[in-house]
């Protein structure tokens, strides 16, 4: 897999064919033959470079028909639970796949990543992302996780639902002692219902946060905050099974 990068820092995911933008186009045998590291131009002579795509390049390309859970959020979402290599990770509310692509990406191969999904057009785009960034341990199911899950021992459990509540009572039999429970939710009130239910089932080290993300500006006449900043995404609520 190989993106291009323009000299504005744009990226194009990049296919086997002629490739065409304003700044001019590329011949598909150029395009076939290229190498990572190679310098394109276009029949402009703008130049493009390629590059082997990281897991954030890849989701910022990929199809989606829905809106994705943010760099910001996940990466609070893996360090707050201590995620790592080799471990097991139950989403449900997969959407495009975007947060089973990271979680697939931070356990590697020696770990396994399940997301439930009652959407099938959204099940059919995730497991073409998913396939499309060469994981082989992130499986999509087309099913609703409120009619039973399948999966035990899960380090992580990983909600991107409504009502995310309403399969908390199934979660101890679900995760590891010591594993967490996440959820994303974008109201104040789901994640009071939430934090009810978790501690009537006994769930420890009950946290909910808000992740708030702003530039910094750097010119000659002086450095400040941009005017401009990814606010209010959603809130995150944690706990463990203890």
């Amino acid at each position: 897999m190989r993106i291009l990068v323009d000299e504005r820092g744009k990226k194009y995911l990049l296919k086997d064919e002629e490739f065409h933008t304003n700044f001019g186009f590329i011949k598909k045998k150029d395009i076939e033959s290229c190498k990572v590291g190679d310098v394109l131009k276009t029949h402009l002579g703008r130049e493009f470079r390629v590059i082997k795509p990281n897991v954030n390049d890849y989701i910022k390309l990929m199809e989606r028909k829905c809106s994705i859970i943010l760099p910001k959020d996940i990466g609070m979402v893996i360090a707050y639970t201590g995620l790592g290599s080799g471990q097991r990770v139950l989403e449900a509310g997969t959407g495009a796949g975007a947060a089973a692509i990271y979680f697939g990406n931070i356990v590697g191969p020696e770990g396994k990543v399940y997301s439930y999904e009652v959407r099938e057009d959204f099940v059919d785009v995730a497991r073409a992302n998913i396939s499309g960034f060469a994981l082989e341990n992130v499986f999509v199911k087309f099913q609703d996780i409120k009619g039973g899950i399948e999966e035990k021992d899960m380090d992580l459990v990983f909600l991107d639902l409504i009502k995310p509540w309403e399969v908390i009572e199934h979660l101890n039999d679900v995760l590891k002692i010591g594993g967490y429970v996440a959820a994303y939710t974008p109201y104040i009130e789901q994640f009071q219902i939430l934090q009810r239910v978790l501690k009537k089932f006994n769930f420890s080290q009950l946290n909910t946060l808000e992740c708030i993300l702003r530039d910094i500006e750097v010119k000659n006449r002086g450095t400040r905050p941009k005017t401009r900043m990814v606010g209010h995404t959603g809130y995150l609520t944690f706990a463990r099974r203890l």
